[in-house]
């Protein structure tokens, strides 16, 4: 299968979304020419446009895209070729309302936004496979094109008819019978045994608390049905251009796609990333999608959409100060990406996203943010042939499991405040600011090269990853877990003892006797440091290290248990004390940073050979780097040191 070097050719691709068609045609030109100002040498089309493409039913208005695409040829740009169906032309909803999503109280969604399809719909889909077919057929062997972009950020759910049909279809998949389904759901509970499959519904708006395994059934019924529609589309451009590669642009951490599963069926893995400025932790939620990326696409990978300063979905939406952009933008590159792509070229000045930030931004070239973006142009390009294919690897694995995500946010959990996402983010926090590189995994891969592997919690396991877990232990493996770990199976049902009891050996727990969430704002003294979130009254086996609760209601009852190499750890700790711990327990298992000592807020980054030092904070900084490099950024070679500025970047060759 083709993969992202087949378009990047030893380049980093540089671009984004153009949209064209929002504009008079007078403008192309002057477009290429800042395009080509700027060092752009990819850009994605099509992405919004099939109400342009087929303004009536079976229409065709391929005219303007052929032009551009003669023209992005013509200038030496690549095109990324987006199939357009995320936003289906209002004809389609007025003609069939069957292909509009319906909500859990049973609204209709109409048109006028956008991904306003039902993704169940054999109207939709019939639809979306013309129009690929058609597209494929016309620019298959365009020389301009460089890769498929099949729809864009897939999101929507549906609890219509439709889906309600194609739901009981993938519970039949799944399952085989009724009895099986009632036997997983525990439908016993509140009288909810199903005696003919036609009584089954999606999760629809309930007087009450709906059964939460009928939720997590939907919730992978909905990512299984998305992926059918990518698949669909994907068959179609592979039949006609076997030899160019397929992506679709993942949201970070989106809840609705199971993405290990996606990345399977993609010859590219792209993400869409948009870390707050105004998030003192923004670095690190970039850098924790971009070791998630990277992880699922097993190597290099593609930043499809980033902004290059304010967004318009935020409460309050800043720009982003000078230099932010560029810094972000080769994190991105020296955690593993080879495409720094935005969305978009050029800003708006009609629609919902006019406030959306562009590299070309209503100030025109000679503002301060199409300066920002020729500059970096201009430095991707510098280090494109020293970079482009090489991996970037750590010795941690982080796990994370979209099931377990599902599972435990179910509407009768314990505490509302433990949301997974911020609980992992917590975790990754602690392993960068400890400098130490992480991959991301899932619990059923094989972790066998990973010195650690950490879960900071995986509410639902199933047998298969349990074992997994106690084999990599047995085979020399440090693993530490949070807590809610090991909880239920993958039927979400409870396992005896409230914790597997493989779990519990291993970690040399005898009883977990009570869960007790902790309050926003409350926490609980552990011996060495503050617990949030959640505490646990646990009683200890044959654990080789017991650090206790002190005071309190768990006085004297294990917070943190040790067996051998295996960790356990009821609460969150306090930041600080969660980075030291899995320092002290990741240099235990002889993982050494990256660089030693560095000062706060400066991250060190490998990637094949070349050594990223990146700045994030705004006063200047000199960082100890032994021996002698050249940065590939300025061509100056330094010996033993390196000073970076305000937001500053050295890309270092030995």
């Amino acid at each position: 299968m083709p993969g992202l070097g087949d378009a990047t050719r030893g380049r980093i691709l540089f671009g984004g979304d153009y949209n064209p068609e929002q504009w008079p045609e007078g403008t192309w030109d002057e477009d290429v020419r800042l395009m080509k100002d700027a060092g752009v040498n990819s850009v994605t089309l099509g992405v919004f446009s099939w109400a342009k493409l087929e303004p009536r039913p079976g229409a065709r208005e391929f005219g303007w895209l052929d032009r551009l695409m003669d023209l992005m040829h013509g200038h030496g740009i690549g095109v990324v070729l987006a199939t357009p169906t995320s936003s289906p032309p209002p004809w389609m909803g007025r003609l069939h309302p069957e292909t509009l999503p319906v909500a859990e109280d049973g609204r209709t969604e109409w048109w006028g936004g956008r991904q306003h399809f039902s993704h169940s719909s054999a109207v939709y889909r019939r639809y979306a496979a013309a129009i690929t077919e058609d597209l494929a057929a016309r620019y298959g062997g365009h020389p301009a094109l460089t890769m498929w972009h099949i729809n864009n950020e897939y999101c929507t759910y549906d609890w219509g008819d439709e889906s309600a049909a194609a739901f009981r279809r993938w519970l039949q998949n799944r399952y085989g019978t009724l009895d099986a389904v009632n036997e997983a759901w525990g439908t016993a509970f509140w009288s909810q045994g199903y005696g003919d499959w036609d009584e089954i519904l999606p999760p629809r708006l309930a007087h009450y608390m709906r059964n939460p395994t009928q939720v997590l059934d939907f919730k992978r019924f909905t990512s299984d049905a998305l992926l059918e529609c990518y698949i669909a589309e994907r068959d179609i451009v592979r039949r006609h251009t076997p030899h160019i590669p397929v992506t679709t642009n993942f949201m970070p951490i989106w809840v609705g796609q199971d993405a290990w599963r996606w990345a399977e069926e993609e010859d590219v893995v792209s993400v869409d990333i948009y870390s707050d400025s105004d998030d003192p932790f923004g670095a690190q939620q970039g850098a924790l999608v971009q070791d998630m990326t990277r992880s699922q696409a097993r190597g290099p990978w593609m930043l499809m959409e980033q902004a290059t300063g304010s967004v318009n979905w935020r409460h309050v939406n800043r720009a982003k100060p000078r230099g932010l952009n560029r810094l972000w933008s080769l994190q991105a590159v020296a955690r593993g990406a080879d495409a720094v792509c935005y969305f978009q070229w050029r800003q708006s000045r009609q629609g919902a996203e006019k406030f959306h930030s562009g590299m070309v931004s209503h100030a025109g070239e000679h503002g301060r943010t199409f300066q920002e973006v020729k500059r970096l142009g201009a430095e991707l390009a510098l280090i494109g042939g020293e970079v482009t294919g090489s991996h970037t690897r750590g010795d941690i694995a982080v796990l994370h499991d979209w099931h377990a995500w599902w599972g435990g946010a179910q509407e009768g959990r314990l505490s509302s405040a433990v949301e997974y996402p911020q609980v992992v983010g917590a975790w990754h926090r602690a392993l960068w600011e400890a400098n130490l590189p992480t991959d991301f995994a899932h619990p059923e891969h094989d972790l066998s090269a990973y010195r650690l592997v950490v879960v900071p919690q995986l509410y639902l396991l199933t047998d298969a990853a349990i074992d997994n877990l106690l084999a990599y232990v047995r085979g020399g493996g440090t693993l530490v877990c949070g807590f809610l770990t090991g909880v239920a199976d993958e039927d979400d049902r409870v396992r005896p003892g409230g914790m597997d009891t493989r779990l519990r050996g291993l970690f040399g727990l005898r009883t977990l006797h009570e869960w007790w969430p902790l309050a926003p704002g409350e926490s609980v003294e552990v011996d060495g440091f503050r617990g949030h979130l959640w505490s646990e009254e646990l009683e200890a086996d044959d654990a080789d290290e017991v650090t206790p609760y002190k005071g309190g209601e768990l006085d004297g009852f294990p917070a943190v248990l040790r067996k051998g190499r295996a960790w356990y750890l009821s609460t969150l700790p306090e930041p600080d004390a969660l980075r030291d711990l899995l320092a002290r327990i990741g240099a235990d298992a002889g993982i050494r940073p990256v660089l030693d000592a560095l000062p706060a807020g400066i991250e060190a980054v490998r990637r094949g050979e070349l050594l990223f030092v990146l700045n994030h904070g705004t006063e200047p900084v000199t960082v100890q780097v032994p021996g002698v490099h050249r940065d590939l950024l300025t061509g100056a070679v330094v010996t033993d040191e390196v000073a970076l500025g305000r937001y500053g970047v050295a890309v270092l060759k030995p």
